[in-house]
């Protein structure tokens, strides 16, 4: 992948491959630019091929075919032919589109058409751009709901299967009881601020409830700017707090009251499965895609709907028990790993490329 910044999709690389490595496996981790903002799995090994040192190559053939031509040899040289390659993001999905290598796996984070905004008939020549990458190695969608939107966009153009994300959860529970936050009673928000995340939504609805408890809202991005100036005029300021970015954000949510989402789209929504790790109540928007298929039906809210979600605070702040829900032990990192295992030995690319 391109990183290893702080993003869920880069947390699940690092977790599902503590998977592979608990069935035997050795795993590699190959990225393309040196940042990283996550403790590395001491179990997995892993490679940094820094593509600046090619500035002399034209734009878009660094992206394309060359890169992946530099990727093939390192891989060759260094690793040997593996197994399993898994590419995650559109980074590495452009770049490996044009590989050689055999066994490789595309792994689909979100729901594409609302990511990249797929609306209208303008958008057929970035929809058959994607088409163009994702027809040449099978892919496996981060939850059913994801898969769903890629079939209704792209059709049926590659071996392709529903596999949720990995959840570790032994790890998530040592990580959790790393200290206790100096808030108490207090509702928790995790995730960037971005336009997916819908901070704006959780504020107004938030302004609609007594406010009873505080609410914390932890993460970073390019939105943060509006959401602070919202939060003044909202008049929130006593009662909203940003915690920033915290490598390590589960204590925060072991020790809230409850866990809430009102995201417009996700992938899979690995946050909310993080918290029935640790056994913290969840609500959430029903958005696509992901929490209808982590979460009951009573813990749902209708997206964008600013007087249901207040509502449905409202009862989270008398009653957060209400919306206690169960960690599914099927999101195990073994048994998510065996998933791609199996996948990946009836997918029909295993055979020598053109």
């Amino acid at each position: 992948m391109n990183c290893l910044q702080g993003g869920g999709a880069e947390r699940v690389v690092l977790t599902l491959g503590q998977g592979f490595y608990e069935l035997g496996y050795e795993v590699h981790v190959l990225r393309f630019k040196p940042r990283v903002e996550y403790d590395l799995n001491p179990n997995l090994n892993y490679h940094l091929i820094n593509f600046k040192k090619y500035k002399f190559i034209p734009k878009l053939e660094r992206r394309d075919k060359f890169f992946s031509g530099v990727v093939d040899r390192y891989v060759s040289k260094k690793i040997g032919q593996p197994d399993i390659i898994l590419s995650n993001l559109d980074r590495a999905d452009n770049i490996l589109s044009h590989s050689k290598m055999l066994n490789i796996i595309y792994v689909i984070h979100t729901t594409l058409s609302l990511s990249y905004k797929f609306k209208n008939l303008d958008d057929e020549q970035k929809k058959l751009a994607f088409s163009d990458i994702y027809s040449k190695n099978s892919c496996v969608c981060v939850s059913n709901g994801v898969k769903k939107d890629f079939l209704e966009n792209f059709g049926d153009i590659t071996p392709m299967a529903a596999i949720h994300n990995p959840i570790d959860r032994d790890c998530i529970r040592k990580l959790g009881d790393a200290f206790v936050p100096e808030y108490q009673n207090y509702i928790i928000h995790v995730g960037s601020f971005k336009e997916a995340k819908r901070h704006d939504v959780l504020l107004r609805a938030y302004a609609k409830t007594d406010q009873s408890l505080p609410l914390l809202l932890l993460g970073k991005g390019k939105l943060k700017n509006d959401i602070e100036q919202l939060v003044v005029e909202l008049n929130l300021e006593k009662k909203v707090v940003f915690l920033g970015f915290h490598e390590n954000p589960f204590p925060y949510i072991k020790h809230a009251r409850f866990k809430v989402l009102t995201s417009d789209w996700e992938g899979f929504a690995l946050v909310i499965a993080e918290s029935q790790v640790l056994g913290t109540p969840v609500i959430s928007t029903d958005c696509p895609s992901g929490p209808s298929e982590l979460l009951p039906q009573n813990n749902l809210m209708p997206m964008r709907d600013i007087d249901a979600i207040a509502a449905k605070l409202s009862l989270a702040m008398k009653n957060p028990e209400q919306f206690h829900s169960e960690f599914n032990e099927a999101l195990l990192p073994i048994t998510i790993a065996k998933k791609y295992i199996e996948f990946a030995s009836d997918c029909e690319n295993v055979g020598e490329k053109a």
